[in-house]
């Protein structure tokens, strides 16, 4: 009965039933302690690290080429052309007969021609012999001891030359030397020799190219070589050469 007497009071007094207040949360947070950190002393050095010493190497001697003085052959081809010069357009010296024994003693720096000895040395196609050996080994005498060609009496070589390049190919030309009708040596044979070492396939390829004109095109000629290209023109006749004159070679691109 009191109670209800109580609660009937407090709604009469404020015209609603009071609510009850809210517990208020804790605002307190517990921080855990902080780590500490234990510096090292100044005084205290790492070790040193280890230093690494290289072994020594030996030093790289260059294996000399073997070379041979002479080498034995025999004529394979039934009559062979022995010339003045590594090439077929050089001229013509005298003829070797099929089964003939012959004695090499040079070769040229870039191409398969070889010198034979005697009393008058000439080159020959070593592609037409039997050769008793290596014949690479060979000493190299052109250009060389063995590059001297007859001199023409009656002709000197052309004063100047000049090239262009167009890609891998060279248009080479020259002063015109027009010779006589009488001082060709056969119906083949042409009025301008020229001689180029060219690179090819990261080789220096040596080759005789012959014209009655006075140009050129020399082809294939690529960069990627130790050694630049150049070449010569010589005026050819019967009796000899006039020149030679060097030509201005246009080297390739580097690759």
């Amino acid at each position: 009965m009191l109670l209800l007497t109580a609660l009937s009071c407090n709604i009469s007094a404020g015209g609603q039933a009071a609510t009850p207040s809210p517990a208020v949360a804790s605002t307190s947070t517990n921080i855990s302690p902080t780590a500490t950190f234990t510096d090292i002393p100044a005084t205290e050095t790492l070790p040193p690290s280890p230093t690494f010493t290289p072994p020594p190497t030996d030093t790289p001697t260059a294996t000399p080429y073997p070379v041979v003085e002479n080498l034995k052959a025999q004529v394979t081809a039934g009559l062979l052309s022995c010339r003045y010069g590594p090439g077929a357009e050089y001229l013509y010296l005298y003829a070797l007969k099929a089964g003939a024994n012959i004695k090499l003693i040079g070769r040229t720096d870039a191409n398969n021609w070889v010198w034979v000895d005697g009393q008058n040395k000439c080159w020959v196609n070593v592609k037409f012999l039997a050769v008793d050996g290596d014949w690479t080994m060979l000493p190299v005498v052109y250009p060389g001891i063995a590059d001297q060609l007859p001199v023409s009496p009656y002709y000197p070589g052309p004063s100047w030359a000049n090239a262009e390049r167009d890609g891998n190919n060279v248009q080479v030309y020259w002063e015109p030397v027009p010779i006589s009708p009488g001082k060709y040596e056969s119906e083949t044979m042409h009025q301008y020799l020229v001689e180029v070492w060219r690179c090819e396939g990261g080789e220096i390829i040596f080759e005789t190219l012959g014209t009655n004109l006075p140009y050129i095109t020399v082809e294939n000629d690529q960069p990627g070589c130790s050694t630049l290209s150049h070449g010569y023109v010589y005026v050819q006749e019967k009796h000899g050469y006039g020149g030679p004159i060097e030509i201005p070679w246009p080297q390739p691109a580097s690759p």
